[in-house]
C-alpha cells in the first residue's frame, strides 16, 4: 500500500510530531565548535543553529553540542560580544569527540597556534570529523590535515593557503561537505554547509524541514514555510506556479481543482499531470495537506478552539477535519495540541544549548 504521506509536505509537518528525548544534550554525535578570537559570531550561530534545530525537530537530539574557548573561559566575537564557553582548548577531550569545528573571522589572525594543531591532530587520529568557518580553514591546513583535500576558505584568505599550502586544494564554492572534512568560505554558507553535513548523515528531510525553518526569509518575499522549496523553484511551469499561489490564496474557503485548473489556463489533466511531475502528488491531495499544515499551525500557536481552525483551514465540518487530520498525522487535533503543550520544556531544554553559553 502507498504511503499516504508520499508529499512534499511529508516531513515538513511530521517533524512537528515526533516524540522528542528529555535530555536536550544526550546520546548523538558531540560536536565541538572552537571559538577563536574575533571568530565569526554570524557564522558559528548558522552553523550551531542547525544542529540544535535538528535536536529540536528529530525524534530524539542527533548532536550533543560543545563550545570551546581558544583562549579561556570567555571569547570576544567579531561583534565585541563575549560568548561564555564550556571548556577551554587545554581541557577539550578530543577522544570524546565526534565534530570538531574551528571557528574563524575576517579579524582572526593566520598564525601558528600550537594547541589547536595538537588538538586537531590528536581528534584527526582518533577519526573525528574536522571542520573550518570562514578562515578556519588555515588552521587545519597548518596542522598539515587539509593534504589531498578540497576546501573552502574566505576569499581574503586563499592567498595566503595557496602559497602557503600548495597541497590543498581551493575550492571555488561557498562549502565543501567531504567525508571528513567539512569547510564554509563565510558567514553565509555556514549554516548550509551544515545542513549538507546532516544530508550526509542520512537525515535528508529533516535538514529540508531545518531549512524551510531557518531560510524562510532569503527571498524577498516571505513564502509559506510549508512550501517554500516548491515556490523557490524558478523552473516549474507558470500554469503550476499559479495554481499553487490560488490554492496559498484560498485556505479558508478553497476553490475546486477545477476551478483552479481553468484559472491556471490548463485542464484539469494537464493540471493532474504537472503536479505529479514536479509535486509528486495529485493537486486535491496537496491541497488538502497544504490545509491540514496551516491547521497545524494554528494548533501549535495558538489558542483558538479546534472548531475556529477547522473553519480557518477550509473544513466544512469539524468531524470532517478532524478524521483527516487523524489521517495525516496519526492522532486528532486535541491529542496534537496536548502533545505541544507537553514539548514545551523540551524545547526550552534543547535551546538552552546555546542560550547558557
Amino acid at each position: 500500500m502507498r504511503d499516504s504521506f508520499e508529499s512534499v509536505l511529508k516531513h515538513k509537518n511530521m517533524t512537528h510530531l515526533r516524540k522528542r528525548a528529555p535530555n536536550g544534550r544526550s546520546g548523538g554525535r558531540r560536536a565541538a565548535f572552537v571559538l577563536l578570537d574575533n571568530f565569526s559570531l554570524m557564522a558559528f550561530t548558522g552553523a550551531a543553529d542547525a544542529l540544535v534545530t535538528a535536536n529540536l525537530m528529530a525524534p530524539s537530539p542527533l548532536y550533543d553540542v560543545s563550545v570551546v574557548g581558544a583562549s579561556g573561559a570567555l571569547v570576544t566575537s567579531d561583534l565585541g560580544i563575549a560568548i561564555a564557553t564550556d571548556c577551554s582548548l587545554a581541557d577539550l577531550d578530543v577522544s570524546r569527540q565526534d565534530i570538531l569545528v574551528v571557528c574563524g573571522g575576517f579579524r582572526v589572525p593566520l598564525t601558528s597556534n600550537p594547541a589547536l594543531r595538537a588538538k586537531l591532530r590528536s581528534a584527526d587520529a582518533r577519526g573525528a570529523l574536522l571542520g573550518g568557518l570562514w578562515n578556519g580553514a588555515f588552521f587545519l591546513a597548518e596542522a598539515g590535515l587539509l593534504d589531498g583535500h578540497d576546501c573552502a576558505v574566505h576569499p581574503d584568505s586563499r592567498a595566503t593557503l595557496a602559497e602557503l599550502f600548495p597541497a590543498v586544494g581551493l575550492s571555488h564554492r561557498s562549502y565543501v561537505v567531504e567525508p571528513s572534512r567539512v569547510t564554509c568560505a563565510g558567514a553565509n554558507s555556514s549554516l548550509s554547509m551544515m545542513l549538507d553535513l546532516i544530508r550526509h548523515d542520512g537525515e535528508s528531510g529533516l535538514a529540508e524541514a531545518i531549512d524551510e525553518v531557518l531560510s524562510c526569509d532569503k527571498s524577498r518575499e516571505l513564502l509559506d514555510v510549508s512550501v517554500v522549496a516548491i515556490d523557490r523553484n524558478p523552473t516549474l511551469p507558470n500554469p503550476l506556479k499559479t495554481a499553487l499561489s490560488l490554492m496559498h490564496n484560498h485556505i479558508e474557503e478553497p476553490l475546486e481543482v477545477e476551478a483552479i485548473a481553468r484559472r491556471a489556463g490548463v485542464s484539469r489533466r494537464q493540471l493532474e499531470r504537472l503536479f505529479r511531475q514536479h509535486v509528486n502528488v495529485g493537486p486535491a491531495r496537496y491541497y488538502l495537506e497544504l490545509r491540514l499544515t496551516h491547521a497545524r499551525q494554528l494548533l501549535q500557536q495558538t489558542n483558538r478552539t479546534a472548531t475556529d481552525i477547522a473553519i480557518a483551514s477550509g473544513f466544512v465540518s469539524i468531524t470532517h477535519f478532524r478524521n483527516c487530520f487523524r489521517e495525516f498525522f496519526h492522532l486528532t487535533p486535541g491529542e496534537f495540541r496536548r502533545r505541544q503543550a507537553g514539548q514545551s520544556a523540551l524545547r526550552d531544554t534543547a535551546l538552552g544549548i546555546v542560550s547558557s553559553q
